[in-house]
């Protein structure tokens, strides 16, 4: 075991110590910051979603940025706008200055992320992608450690506005925040009410810094993916997109679009973080599909007859698993 895996290791068990009852969680989203990638946390309100990206900023030791998504919302309060500045009062010396907005911190919580319209959606675009922001013609680099963590209510959909497939695909990951077990409840009872005596230390104090991540992402780019584990998840991509080649399998009533390139891409990366989390330098074919529901989940689109007849993403990648073999 490395140093750097020692210290994700603290990272992880310091944060589901805060966070109770969400382990998968915590896993994906530790996946998540090896990769270098953006995750989409959906789940019903109270299922500590916010606190577990706020305990990952605070024991990481970097600026949290926190975007409340409302209809009313502009682009420019997430990018940041230019304003008129004058030195000390001085009208003739008043230039434009750049205000940067919350998205020039390291960690971004976009809550509810479904709640504002599209054009205030698509100012995380180019932050995501290119990890940069474009303001008034001008370029400006955003951190070396960035991450955007989105959340969205699966279940009211009232004066909501879905995201474009184009940017649910700048999503490694989709994570699925389900409600504790009656155990976890008891434990989260507990947790809090301790939380509020005056003595009360909320957080552990293992703190990891940003230092091995970057130490760990370069040990996870020397895991060796063998030939037969590429194959596998150029099968299970295809198999998406040219699902009436998959014999005996519903697949091609139930699907209208596959995934992406994007997707295989995600998938290896997030296959690769895991076998090193496992402690591991290859990867398996178990490490392919236990990351395929995050990361196919989001980008399939399902069809009217699959809508129709109940059929959910889960049902489609369970089907994908059992009819594609490891070659």
């Amino acid at each position: 075991m490395t140093k750097a895996h020692q210290h994700i290791t603290n990272l992880q068990a310091a944060i589901n110590k805060v966070v109770v009852g969400q382990s998968e969680v915590i896993e994906k989203i530790i996946i998540g910051v090896l990769c270098d990638g953006n995750l989409l946390l959906e789940g019903l309100p109270g299922t500590a979603k916010t606190r577990a990206v706020k305990t990952l900023a605070t024991l990481l030791q970097v600026e949290m940025g926190r975007i409340q998504f409302t209809p009313d919302l502009l682009p420019a309060d997430i990018t940041g706008t230019e304003i008129y500045h004058s030195r000390d009062g001085d009208v003739g010396s008043a230039e434009l200055v750049f205000q940067p907005g919350p998205i020039f911190s390291n960690l971004i919580l976009a809550d509810e992320i479904n709640r504002a319209p599209a054009k205030v959606q698509s100012a995380l675009l180019e932050a995501m992608e290119e990890r940069q922001v474009t303001v008034a013609g001008k370029t400006y680099p955003l951190p070396e450690f960035f991450m955007v963590l989105a959340t969205q209510n699966p279940i009211e959909q009232d004066g909501t506005y879905p995201l474009p497939e184009a940017q649910l695909d700048r999503f490694l990951m989709k994570v699925n925040v389900a409600h504790p077990s009656a155990q976890a409840e008891l434990e989260i009872i507990r947790l809090v009410r301790g939380e509020q005596s005056d003595d009360a230390d909320i957080l552990p104090s293992t703190v990891a810094g940003v230092e091995p991540i970057f130490t760990a992402r370069q040990e996870i780019a020397q895991i060796h993916v063998s030939e037969h584990v590429e194959n596998y998840i150029v099968a299970l991509v295809i198999a998406t997109r040219e699902p009436t080649k998959v014999a005996d399998s519903p697949l091609s009533n139930w699907l209208t679009i596959g995934v992406s390139p994007r997707a295989s891409i995600s998938l290896e990366r997030a296959a690769r973080a895991r076998a090193w989390l496992q402690g591991r330098d290859y990867v398996d074919p178990d490490d392919v599909r236990a990351m395929l529901p995050a990361v196919f989940s989001h980008r399939l689109i399902l069809s009217y007859t699959a809508q129709s007849e109940g059929v959910t993403t889960d049902d489609v990648i369970k089907e994908i698993i059992e009819q594609v073999a490891v070659a």
